[in-house]
């Protein structure tokens, strides 16, 4: 695959789900006392924004450069900039922290993480980045078929889905992996991040995912018109098993992230189906 996050880090779309995933974390571990975590396409872990590739895209620039300098961010961006702020030991660097690095921070004795990365250099990069965590491993191996075969071993299944999207069929991956894991696993929690190009496929996604579970909470993203499907033009956050406190910290994320980075015509939306 060509797909590089580094290119992409910090970006709107990683302050919606990482902020949105946090929200959620916290909300499950208070109503379990043992999470087991998977993180299908962990990537690096961490990402250096000065880097040749993110300065490429600038798009760190328009997200987490913005979110830091803003006065009015709301809370529910805190635990973010946290992780941020601690992976720059305290001082305003160019560090970007991934979920795995997030996660991992954010764990419990009893909980335990697994990221998986297929890239040979990423994968490497995730183990130094993973190193220093004691419930946490990472996983040369393909995350669907990880987090089909293990879900729930160890505590409660906490799923985290975030391909790249450059397969054809990782849409359909997705929600097979779905069905799969709430077989082994009835009680797990799922987190599913999307890109939004156009709306056609993220309907027929939505659609797909309502034959495998009724149990949906949607936390939509556009910060411009659904004009150019060539374009991210927004992003979601789609979630299963997900406690009620996640619905209003959603909210609050995209709320302020369509008013404060996004263009006229730009919106956010959370809904359960």
């Amino acid at each position: 695959m060509n797909y590089r996050h580094a290119f992409h880090a910090g970006n709107f779309a990683d302050l919606h789900k990482h902020s949105i995933l946090l929200a959620m974390l916290s909300a499950l571990q208070g109503e379990s006392p043992a999470l087991a975590v998977i993180d299908t396409h962990a990537g690096a872990g961490g990402y250096d924004l000065a880097g040749e590739m993110a300065r490429r895209s600038g798009e760190a620039q328009a997200g987490i450069f913005r979110l830091k300098a803003a006065a009015d961010a709301p809370a529910v961006f805190q635990p973010l900039l946290d992780g941020v702020q601690e992976m720059n030991s305290g001082k305003s660097g160019d560090l970007y922290p991934g979920s795995p690095r997030l996660i991992a921070r954010a764990l419990r004795s009893a909980d335990r993480y697994a990221g998986c990365e297929l890239r040979d250099d990423d994968a490497d990069l995730l183990r130094k980045t993973l190193a220093p965590c004691a419930n946490a491993r990472a996983l040369q191996a393909d995350g669907f078929d990880t987090a089909a075969k293990e879900a729930g071993k160890g505590g409660r299944a906490f799923i985290v889905i975030d391909p790249p999207f450059e397969r054809p069929d990782d849409y359909q991956r997705i929600a097979a992996t779905t069905r799969a894991v709430l077989s082994r696993a009835p009680g797990a929690a799922l987190a599913i991040w999307l890109p939004i190009k156009d709306l056609e496929t993220f309907d027929a996604f939505l659609r797909a995912m309502e034959t495998v579970t009724r149990d949906l909470l949607v936390a939509e993203l556009r910060l411009r018109p659904l004009t150019d499907p060539m374009k991210m033009n927004g992003c979601a956050m789609v979630m299963i098993g997900a406690p009620a406190a996640v619905d209003p910290a959603a909210a609050e994320a995209g709320d302020w992230l369509a008013a404060r980075l996004g263009e006229p015509g730009g919106r956010s939306r959370v809904w359960r189906t």
